[in-house]
């Protein structure tokens, strides 16, 4: 890693951390809560167009630059500010298309993401709140079915539950079943047969929907392995929500110690006492454990290796558990104020709880670090 690159992700972190204060503020927060669409599209544009966040780890042949360690930078900012705003379902898409190989898809869908003027996602998971069943059948028990057309293309019919940004993106990356294994297809979400229902979620600060399809048109986006692109498709899920999870641990952190140092309790700061400090020291092991551990994965990622899996579902299963214990530490040590509806803290718990289950909670994936361990050493699993 040379200086330069270094630098350049720094002044990145810099630009993206001025904006998301000036515009992705906790007021703007509570409003984008409040609206219909669960984020400010003025906002959004701006954010997806002129600062070209989505355009990260899209190569510049489709109008991107930078690269997954860039992604990493943006998916920390957002993170950290809890930001409302379709980037991670976007970029995710973007990866999706990118590992396809596909280089129709990539012509059709890559630009219109790097340009932001495509808001994208995916959907995996079914009513029983799955995104995987195994490391080796990711998709094969999925229920949302493709079907050939007779002029050659094909339909998709079933549901799809837990479809982050559902409501409001224009194009949606599919998992089905079909007569040669899973595949993953692109659907336009104004495309007939095709019907979107936002759900009842305890975070409002990223929207998820079900969608219903009912023969709906649909492009295959072509890949060697089907299933092998579903598997990629949750590995790079996990390890984005775990950057995502490290930052909003440290993020309460830092927020918690300020406060333990202000806040006088019989004559002293309460951050003096030996039962505040020994929490404290906990919610920072935990928080540099994962913050080590996501980054772990996104650089396995970048570079290839073939551990990568492994590490994602790692990283996933110990940020999402780190990131919980750091809001819930973050709540009980504002004392009375960390109640209440004017504290953000119950944000980021809410925002933690969420994110906890979001492409699977840490037991789904401790039982796939054990399935890819016994895999790997020969044994019987």
């Amino acid at each position: 890693m040379g200086v330069s690159g270094i630098d350049e992700r720094e002044e990145l972190r810099r630009t993206v951390r001025a904006f998301l204060a000036e515009h992705a503020d906790e007021a703007a927060l509570r409003r984008a809560m409040e609206s219909t669409v669960g984020h400010d599209p003025d906002v959004w544009r701006r954010f997806a167009g002129e600062l070209g966040v989505t355009g990260l780890a899209v190569p510049e042949e489709y109008g991107g630059a930078g690269g997954i360690a860039e992604l990493g930078v943006v998916c920390a900012e957002a993170g950290r500010v809890l930001m409302c705003g379709p980037f991670l379902s976007t970029a995710l898409a973007g990866q999706v298309i990118l590992a396809s190989g596909d280089a129709e898809a990539c012509a059709a869908y890559l630009p219109g993401i790097a340009a932001g003027e495509t808001v994208a996602t995916v959907a995996v998971a079914e009513a029983d709140g799955r995104w995987r069943t195994s490391a080796q059948t990711s998709a094969d028990t999925s229920h949302t079915s493709a079907a050939r057309r007779g002029d050659g293309g094909w339909t998709l019919s079933g549901t799809k539950w837990f479809v982050t940004d559902g409501m409001t993106a224009d194009l949606v990356l599919v998992a089905a079943s079909t007569d040669d294994g899973p595949q993953v297809f692109a659907v336009r979400t104004d495309a007939v047969g095709l019907t979107r229902r936002p759900l009842a979620t305890l975070d409002l600060t990223r929207r998820q929907a079900r969608l219903d399809l009912d023969a709906v048109p649909a492009r295959r986006v072509a890949a060697p392995d089907g299933a092998a692109l579903v598997d990629h498709t949750l590995d790079v899920a996990a390890t984005l929500l775990s950057i995502e999870q490290a930052a909003g641990a440290r993020w309460l952190l830092e927020a918690t110690t300020a406060y333990a140092r202000d806040r006088v309790q019989f004559g002293r700061p309460i951050g003096s006492f030996q039962a505040v400090k020994h929490k404290l020291a906990d919610v920072l092991v935990s928080v540099e454990s994962a913050h080590s551990a996501a980054y772990r994965a996104l650089d396995m990622w970048a570079t290839g290796d073939p551990e990568f899996p492994l590490v994602a579902s790692l990283a996933k299963a110990y940020c999402s558990e780190a990131y919980l214990h750091a809001a819930h530490e973050a709540v009980q040590l504002h004392g009375g104020i960390g109640f209440t509806w004017e504290h953000p803290a119950h944000l980021y718990l809410k925002r933690a709880r969420s994110t906890h289950e979001l492409f699977d909670p840490p037991s789904v994936h401790r039982a796939r670090m054990a399935e890819l361990l016994s895999v790997e050493s020969g044994l019987p699993h």
